[in-house]
């Protein structure tokens, strides 16, 4: 058991301690105190010093201004003589010689013309380039297809609903169908998405495409019933014998009618509240398609990037791959960045790929697209396993060989860095358009 009477003396020895502790602090205190008059003073003194030079500095000051000014009025006075005898000199040169005049006055519009020639070309340029950058999408283009794909994948889920009708909406005797095509103009949307938000990201525009699609398909559903006739068969028996005759039969139905309204992108977009700066970008957008004609295929274009991808679990049984998982996972969300190598300072599609493989268990330093290429051996798409490396070409315009790379997952989906960082499907007509091969590490 702790014996508490050993002890007795530990309040006692607090208080002495405290007061002496007090007594420390305070003869510190009252240091602390000296030292800042001390320094107080010192300042009053280096401010009363500095006052002084200054009333010296500016006395000085003040006499130098006043001999600089005398002297700047002696040379103002030799000037203007001077010029008064060079103009009394030239008119008298031109009315000895009037051929002069007129050479002076065709100088003096020439110089003019090319003056004002010189401003519009400025302008011209000017305005031509200010043209070039309005009708040109500013988002990066996997922002630009994921925002499609989106959308699409909104009506592909509009599709399935309508196609689910009978059996989410049992019971019914008939169903009877009133709808509208499906489909938008990625152009249209791109454009209205670039002029109201400029350089978007993918993640950012979510709420807004529902918003629009919400705003561009109109999906009822009304039941109703109706009373038909019909003209049926009877018997009966007379006398003994059976007859026939027919007879008017009235019945009841019960009916859902399904009605889709598509008010069409366009006609959603032109009553949104943009500015008149906005609308007249929008129409320009249009008309360019952003400068990139062919970044959708077809008008209703079918891209899909599945945005919630899994990696196929069996794979994650190879420790190295899981590594590369594991590692590549900690940056899902990040956003690109040109020439980035690092967690922080950000990554580009190559800089992900090699930081993740040099802390997954390989050495290969900080290469481009080309130079990870090199590494490896090329390798079918039958041969193809989660942990290759996949390859892109034409992504990037005037670069010749692998453009993009990322890390394949198996079953159609890689890890990259696109814009963000994020599981991306290699399937959409985007990357089968520019798929390079299939690269095995050693």
């Amino acid at each position: 058991m702790y014996d508490y009477n050993k002890d007795e003396n530990v309040g006692g020895d607090a208080l002495d301690y405290g007061r002496s502790a007090v007594s420390e602090a305070h003869e510190l205190t009252k240091k602390l105190i000296k030292k800042k008059i001390k320094r107080a003073q010192i300042q009053r003194e280096q401010a009363k010093a500095a006052a002084e030079a200054g009333k010296q500095s500016a006395k000085a000051t003040a006499e130098v201004s006043k001999k600089a000014a005398e002297e700047a009025a002696k040379i103002a006075k030799a000037l203007f003589d001077a010029g008064r005898r060079l103009v009394s000199s030239l008119v008298e040169l031109i009315i000895e010689n009037p051929i002069i005049a007129v050479i002076l006055v065709v100088i003096v519009v020439c110089i003019i013309v090319l003056h004002v020639v010189k401003v519009d070309l400025l302008s011209l340029f000017g305005s031509m380039s200010e043209s070039v950058v309005a009708g040109t999408y500013t988002a990066y283009d996997e922002d630009i297809i994921g925002v499609n794909s989106d959308y699409t994948k909104l009506e592909k889920e509009l599709r399935k609903t309508i196609n689910n009708t009978e059996s989410d909406f049992p019971g019914y005797d008939e169903y009877e169908y009133q709808l509208e095509e499906i489909g938008h103009n990625p152009y249209e949307l791109i454009s209205y998405l670039t002029a109201a938000y400029e350089n978007f990201t993918r993640r950012d525009m979510k709420p807004v495409i529902k918003e629009l699609f919400d705003a561009q398909y109109n999906l009822t559903y009304t039941p109703r019933t109706e009373t038909r006739s019909r003209t049926v068969t009877k018997y009966g028996i007379e006398n003994g014998k059976v007859y026939s005759y027919q007879e008017i039969e009235y019945y009841t139905v019960s009916i859902l009618k399904v009605k889709l309204n598509n008010k069409g992108l366009g006609s959603v977009i032109a009553l949104k509240p943009l500015s008149d700066v906005q609308r007249a970008r929008y129409n320009l957008l249009l008309e360019t398609k952003g400068n990139k004609p062919d970044l959708f295929e077809d008008l209703y274009t079918d891209i899909e990037i599945p945005d919630d991808l899994e990696v196929p679990p069996e794979a994650l049984t190879d420790q190295t791959f899981a590594a590369m998982i594991a590692e590549g996972e900690k940056y899902l969300g990040r956003a690109y960045v040109w020439g980035g190598s690092s967690p922080s300072q950000g990554f580009d599609c190559s800089g992900f790929v090699c930081w993740v493989l040099n802390h997954s268990g390989w050495s290969v330093g900080r290469t481009d697209c080309n130079g990870l290429k090199a590494k490896c051996t090329v390798v079918s798409a039958e041969e193809a396993k989660p942990g290759d490396l996949i390859f892109f070409k034409g992504t990037q315009k005037n670069k010749a060989g692998a453009t993009h790379v990322g890390i394949y997952c198996g079953n159609g989906i890689m890890l990259h860095c696109g814009n963000p960082i994020q599981y991306t499907s290699i399937e959409s007509n985007y990357y089968r358009k520019h798929f390079l091969c299939y690269g095995r590490l050693p």
